[in-house]
């Protein structure tokens, strides 16, 4: 997703989806979920990315935006940790990479780079499917 028309649509405009508002008493990660879909995804910074992928949210569309900010700094970092974005990125299911054939191999090639990450990371990065 390069083009600048793509990045400022959000979720719901993608995914021709609009959530409803959360339930009175929905809790915070809920209610930020909700928010982001909202907002375009060209604008969504490392931690947004992180928590909307964690949560399986738009990743059609979220997981070629993680890659390329990963492409320039692969332990890009969220509200929790150094890499906290890659980690949530190599841990999705496998099928949802199945459509993004460009974009997992760009991973793999990211990954194949990396030294000396911390030991869960590194787990990720080996089990993650790069073909």
């Amino acid at each position: 997703m390069t083009r600048t028309a793509e990045r400022e649509r959000c979720l719901e405009e993608f995914e021709r989806d609009r959530w409803p508002a959360p339930p009175a008493g929905a809790s915070r990660l809920a209610v930020t979920v909700h928010a982001l879909r909202r907002r375009p995804v060209g604008e969504l910074p490392a931690e947004d990315l992180r928590l909307m992928i964690g949560q399986d949210v738009g990743l059609a569309h979220l997981l070629p935006l993680a890659v390329e900010l990963l492409r320039d700094d692969p332990m890009a970092q969220g509200d929790l940790y150094e890499g906290d974005l890659l980690s949530a990125v190599l841990t999705r299911k496998p099928a949802a990479w199945d459509e993004l054939p460009a974009a997992r191999r760009e991973l793999g090639v990211i990954v194949s780079g990396l030294t000396g990450l911390p030991p869960g990371l590194a787990q990720e990065a080996e089990r993650f499917p790069a073909r």
